[in-house]
């Protein structure tokens, strides 16, 4: 999968020797969290309306499972739910609780599949941060599962601060939730984003010897920028379900992104997870716009700058072939993730081939020494106001560039 009329990759990708070591899943889902852990990005609130929207989007797009936020957090969270459920998308809908049997049963009365119960799972951050015994959080993990199951809720365990936690605990209270509780399917937990990608297939292969087939959910941080990756190598180790957000957002650095973890899943690795990756961007700005967050105009797959060229040089390149072998310029196509098509825009990175395109485009013609005379002023402009220039100011330096040759020939 690493060539195709839309992307060309390194093959090496696949080689034999970089593929031997990895085992996913046969069936990969994603269980997007962007209206509960993305709604946690400090400023982000949304509204009744806009997360039953997202959520139509979400499932539009093709997620898989949609976590349609917490109950308990407030009657409008609840609400939310409540409709989002009744919509009876093709999406698998999860609500998120606390290890109280009281969220449990707000959840389940909401009508959800699902359900993800959280406590913490390291004792300095039990001790610390909530001022609880561990028995408590033990025993409430246990009662608090054993309602969703009585409630007949699909349970996922959520540990929180799992990857700080001394493994042998860890694994112990693993496994006792698990006996004397119930689980579904463990969330493995990186909350604060710490854990290195090595670490990864480790930490997977200890939980697969102590639980055997159960399904394992990746929810990984992105404090470092290794969400993304971190999520990859995880599921390359057998994990089954990869919690995202759009964008990445969530607290504090955010959470995988799905854009970007779909997408490199399928060119990369050949994963195809049947979402529609068309729909990326239009799915990143609405959600986006409904949480005021801007995009850095180069994020990964969905920048709004991703496919704009300024650099003379690679101006060059789409002159020569941009039409016909446009994956020379790009490592996919816009059209893979619904992004503006190549633009080629004039600032002080332009060369002569930028100033010809421009030149085609609006019909003028100029003779190499007005080309030359015209690119020096084009950068100097550029460089003066620090941004690209606009076409207004690109055909009065036209009229100028083509005045000065004519007076400098008397």
């Amino acid at each position: 999968m690493t060539s195709h009329d839309k992307w060309f990759l390194p093959a090496w990708n696949g080689f034999d020797e970089v593929t031997e070591g990895l085992h996913f899943a046969d069936r990969i889902e994603i269980h997007d969290i962007t209206l509960r852990d993305g709604e946690q990005q400090a400023g982000i609130e949304f509204t009744r309306e806009e997360k039953v929207e997202i959520a139509k989007r979400l499932a539009r797009a093709g997620v898989h499972r949609i976590e349609a936020g917490m109950p308990a957090v407030s009657p409008s969270d609840e609400a939310a739910i409540r409709d989002i459920v009744e919509l009876d998308l093709p999406a698998r809908i999860f609500a998120f609780a606390r290890c109280m049997i009281s969220d449990v049963e707000l959840a389940a009365s909401c009508g959800v599949e699902g359900i993800v119960v959280e406590i913490p799972a390291s004792d300095h951050l039990v001790k610390h941060a909530y001022g609880w015994p561990m028995e408590r959080a033990i025993k409430s993990s246990i009662e608090a599962t054993l309602a969703a199951k009585e409630a007949g809720l699909y349970t996922v365990f959520f540990p929180i601060d799992s990857s700080r936690t001394e493994m042998g605990w860890y694994l112990d209270l693993i496994d006792q939730v698990a006996t004397e509780g119930h689980m579904d399917a463990l969330a493995v937990v990186d909350t604060y984003g710490g854990i290195s990608p090595h670490a990864v297939p480790f930490w997977i292969g200890k939980l697969r010897e102590r639980l055997g087939g159960t399904p394992l959910e990746l929810h990984f941080h992105d404090d470092f920028g290794m969400a993304v990756a971190n999520t990859i190598m995880g599921l390359a180790a057998g994990a089954d379900v990869a919690h995202t957000t759009v964008t990445g957002i969530g607290e504090r650095a955010g959470n995988c992104a799905l854009e970007e973890l779909v997408l490199a899943l399928k060119l990369m690795y050949g994963r195809d997870l049947g979402i529609e990756t068309e729909q990326f961007v239009e799915l990143s700005r609405t959600v986006c716009g409904y949480a005021g967050h801007t995009v850095p105009a180069n994020r990964a797959v969905v920048g709004s700058r991703l496919f704009t060229i300024e650099s003379g040089i690679v101006a060059g390149f789409m002159k020569r072939c941009g039409a016909t072998r446009p994956t020379e310029l790009f490592p996919y196509l816009w059209s893979l993730v619904g992004n503006e098509p190549p633009e080629v825009v004039l600032g002080k990175g332009s060369g002569l081939p930028s100033i010809e395109l421009w030149l085609e485009r609006l019909g003028i013609e100029l003779d190499e020494a007005e080309r030359e005379e015209l690119l020096r002023r084009v950068k100097d402009l550029s460089l003066a106001e620090k941004r690209l220039l606009r076409e207004n100011e690109f055909l009065q330096l036209c009229a100028e560039s083509r005045g000065s040759m004519v007076e400098a020939g008397g």
